[in-house]
C-alpha cells in the first residue's frame, strides 16, 4: 500500500493513544485516560470487542436479557429507548457520557484493550463478556463498516489498502491479533465470559442461556424464545432500536446498507485474495500460535 495514501487516511479518520487508534470524532485522549478511574460497581457488565465482531448484536441481546428478567413489561417507556442509551460506549462520545448517572446495573460497551479498562480500585474483578470473531470475516466486515465514515469517503479506500491497513493495525481499536491476545492472556484479571461470533451464529439460544448462566439470571424458555427471536439478524436489521440507524448522517453514511450488513460465517471467501488469507494465517500463527483458540472459517 502506497505510504503516502495510508498516511492520508490515518490522519484524516484516527490519532493514536497508548498504543490504540481512535476515532477523531468520536474519542478524546482525555476521555480515554478518564475510564481508568471509573468506580466499579458491583453490578457492572462490560461488553468487549474488537470492532465488528458481533458489538451491536450482543448489546441487543444484553438489553433483551435485562428487560426479561426485569419483567418483559409491554408498553415499558424503555421500548422506546435505544440500545444505545441502554448499554453506552465507554471510549465514545455518543448519546451518554456521564455514567455515574446511569442505573445499575450498567450495561457498557468498548472495544478498549485491556490495559486501558478501568483500575478497579477497590479490587474487584470486572465482569467482561468478550467477543471474539474470525478475523478474516472481521477484516471484510471492518472494510464496508470503514466505507461508511463520511470524512474519508473521499478517499475511495480500495480493498487492498483497507486490507494492509488493517494487518498493520492503524485502524479503530488497533492491531486485532494484539486485542485478542491481550484479552485471552489477561483473562484470569476478570471475571470474564469469552464467546465467539461464530458460536452465536450456529446455535444463538445456547449463546444466551451462556449469558444468563454467566450473569446469574434465570429466565424461563418463552422468555429465553423473545430474546432469541429478536436478536435474529433478520430482526435487529429492521428494529429502530437495534440497527444503529439513528447515528449521525454527519458521522456515518448508511444509505448502502447500514451498520448491520450480512451476519454470516464464510464471507471472507467472497473477497480476499489467496495470498491475503495465507498472509492472515501467518500472522495468526505468529502471534497467536501458543494459544489454544480456534476458528470457524465457514459454515
Amino acid at each position: 500500500m502506497d505510504q503516502k495514501l495510508q498516511d492520508e487516511i490515518c490522519d484524516a479518520l484516527v490519532f493514536k493513544h497508548k498504543g490504540v487508534y481512535f476515532h477523531k470524532n468520536l474519542s478524546t485522549p482525555e476521555g480515554v485516560d478518564a475510564i481508568e478511574d471509573m468506580e466499579i460497581r458491583d453490578s457492572d457488565v462490560f461488553l468487549v470487542t474488537f470492532p465488528k465482531s458481533g458489538t451491536v448484536w450482543t448489546q441487543n441481546i444484553l438489553c433483551q436479557i435485562y428487560k426479561e428478567s426485569q419483567g418483559n413489561v409491554e408498553g415499558n417507556v424503555e421500548d422506546n429507548v435505544n440500545n444505545m442509551a441502554k448499554a453506552p460506549w465507554l471510549e465514545f462520545k455518543l448519546l451518554i457520557n456521564d455514567f455515574d448517572s446511569c442505573p445499575s446495573p450498567r450495561l457498557l460497551l468498548s472495544h478498549l484493550p485491556y490495559y486501558l479498562m478501568p483500575k478497579n480500585p477497590r479490587n474487584r474483578k470486572l465482569k467482561v463478556i468478550y467477543v471474539l470473531r474470525n478475523p478474516k470475516d472481521n477484516v471484510v466486515s471492518f472494510y464496508h463498516f470503514h466505507k461508511t465514515f463520511v470524512n474519508i469517503q473521499h478517499l475511495a479506500i480500495s480493498w487492498e489498502a483497507f486490507f494492509d491497513l488493517y494487518m498493520s493495525g492503524k485502524v479503530i481499536g488497533g492491531s486485532w491479533f494484539d486485542h485478542v491476545r491481550g484479552w485471552y492472556t489477561h483473562k484470569e484479571e476478570f471475571d470474564l465470559l469469552f464467546l465467539t461470533y461464530e458460536e452465536m451464529i450456529q446455535d444463538l439460544r445456547s449463546a444466551v442461556l451462556k449469558i444468563c448462566q454467566f450473569l446469574d439470571i434465570k429466565l424461563d424458555d418463552q422468555a429465553v424464545n423473545r430474546i432469541v427471536e429478536k436478536a435474529t439478524f433478520k430482526n435487529m436489521k429492521e428494529d429502530p432500536l437495534a440497527n444503529y440507524k439513528f447515528l449521525s448522517k454527519d458521522l456515518f453514511d448508511q444509505s448502502e446498507g447500514g451498520l448491520l450488513r450480512k451476519g454470516i460465517i464464510g464471507d471472507w471467501k467472497n473477497i480476499m485474495t489467496v495470498a491475503q488469507s495465507e498472509k492472515m494465517d501467518a500472522v495468526i500463527k505468529e502471534k497467536l500460535g501458543d494459544l489454544p483458540i480456534t476458528f470457524i472459517w465457514d459454515m
